[in-house]
C-alpha cells in the first residue's frame, strides 16, 4: 500500500511505544510490517533526497503525539509514552488524528497560540493551522511556521542535553554570529569555571573591542524560572567589573519580578528566553543547517513587455 499520511501513523506510532518503542528507527520496521508497506515505498525519498517518506511522517507523527502529551523525551533520541498517552490508549480510539488531539491544551496552545513578548529580540511568531482554503503561498508560510516552532523545541531538547560548559559555548557562538566582535570570535571567550564572579563569557561590541558586552549563561529546565536574586547577582557581578552592558540567556523563562528589576538598574541588560534563543538559533544559522530549500517564481512581465 502507499505510505499512509502521518495522521494515519498517530495511532500505531503510540501503541509501539506503549509496547517499548524507544525512538522512531524502532518504530519503523513494525510499521513497514502492519501497514504492508513494500521495501521499494519504503525507500521513497523526500525531494531534499536525506530522508525516507515514511521516516519523516512517522517522525512528525510522533512530533505530534508529543505537543499533546501522549509522548514525553526525557533525553534526546528517547521517546516514552506517558500516564496520558496510555489513558488514551485504554479508551480504544479507532483512529487518532489532529481533531483528536484538539481536545487536549498543550496541543492546541502549539499549534494556535502565540509565543513570545511581542516583536523584540527573538520574536517568536505564533504557530498556524494549515488547511484547504488557504493559497499555495499561504499554506507554504504557515507550513514553515510550523516547522520552525517544532525545530525551536527540537533545538532546546538538544540545549537541555549539553554540559554548562558546552552551553556557554553556543551563546557565545551565537552573539558571534549575531555581529558581536565583528562575527569573529577571536573578540570573545569564556571565563573559566572556577571562580568565574556569576560571569560566563565577555564579547566585544565591535572589532575595535570599544565596549564589552558579559554573558550570563543559565541551563535551567522549563519549570525553573531565572528569578530576581539571579539577576541581582548579575548585575552585581556587572558592578564589580564596572559593566555597562549584559545578556542574561536561558533556555527556561524569567519571573515577571527578574523582569521588572531589570528595568529598574542602571546597567543596560537583555534577558533571552528559551524560545526566543532557538529563534535566534534558527534566524542567525547556529546548530542547524539548511535541508531543503523551494523557490516560488513568478512571470517576469517586463520580460515579454
Amino acid at each position: 500500500m502507499a505510505i499512509p499520511d502521518y495522521e494515519t501513523l498517530m495511532l500505531p506510532v503510540l501503541k509501539l511505544f506503549a509496547d517499548g518503542a524507544k525512538n522512531v528507527a524502532e518504530c519503523l520496521p513494525a510499521i513497514k510490517h502492519q501497514l504492508a508497506i513494500t521495501d521499494e515505498e519504503a525507500e521513497e525519498l523526500l525531494p531534499s533526497g536525506r530522508v525516507t517518506v515514511l521516516q519523516s511522517r512517522t517522525h512528525w507523527a510522533r512530533t505530534y503525539l508529543s505537543k499533546a502529551g501522549l509522548l514525553e523525551s526525557p533525553k534526546r533520541n528517547l521517546h516514552v509514552i506517558t500516564a496520558l498517552g496510555r489513558e488514551v490508549l485504554a479508551k480504544n480510539p479507532a483512529t487518532i488524528d489532529n481533531k483528536f488531539l484538539d481536545q487536549f491544551g498543550s496541543f492546541t496552545a502549539w499549534r494556535t497560540s502565540a509565543s513570545g513578548h511581542g516583536e523584540g529580540v527573538g520574536h517568536v511568531p505564533e504557530a498556524v493551522r494549515i488547511d484547504d482554503n488557504q493559497t499555495p503561498e499561504d499554506a507554504m508560510e504557515a507550513a514553515n511556521r510550523l516547522l520552525e516552532s517544532a525545530l525551536r523545541d527540537e533545538l532546546l531538547g538538544m540545549l537541555y542535553d549539553l554540559s554548562p560548559q558546552r552551553f556557554e559555548r553556543v551563546i557565545l557562538d551565537l552573539l558571534g554570529a549575531m555581529g558581536f566582535g565583528n562575527g569573529n570570535l577571536a573578540n570573545g571567550h569564556l571565563t573559566k569555571t572556577a571562580g568565574d564572579g556569576g560571569i560566563d563569557g565577555i564579547i566585544f561590541e565591535d572589532a575595535l573591542g570599544l565596549d564589552a558586552v558579559y554573558i550570563q549563561a543559565k541551563r535551567y529546565a522549563p519549570d525553573n524560572k531565572v528569578s530576581r536574586p539571579d539577576i541581582q547577582r548579575f548585575v552585581g557581578s556587572l558592578s564589580g567589573e564596572g559593566a555597562t552592558k549584559g545578556v542574561f540567556v536561558t533556555t527556561s523563562d524569567f519571573s515577571r519580578e527578574a523582569r521588572d528589576y531589570v528595568q529598574r538598574v542602571q546597567q543596560r541588560i537583555v534577558l533571552i528566553e528559551g524560545q526566543q534563543l532557538a529563534a535566534l538559533m534558527l534566524k542567525h544559522g547556529v546548530g542547524v543547517r539548511v535541508r531543503a530549500t523551494y523557490t516560488i517564481q513568478s512571470v517576469d512581465e517586463d520580460y515579454f513587455a
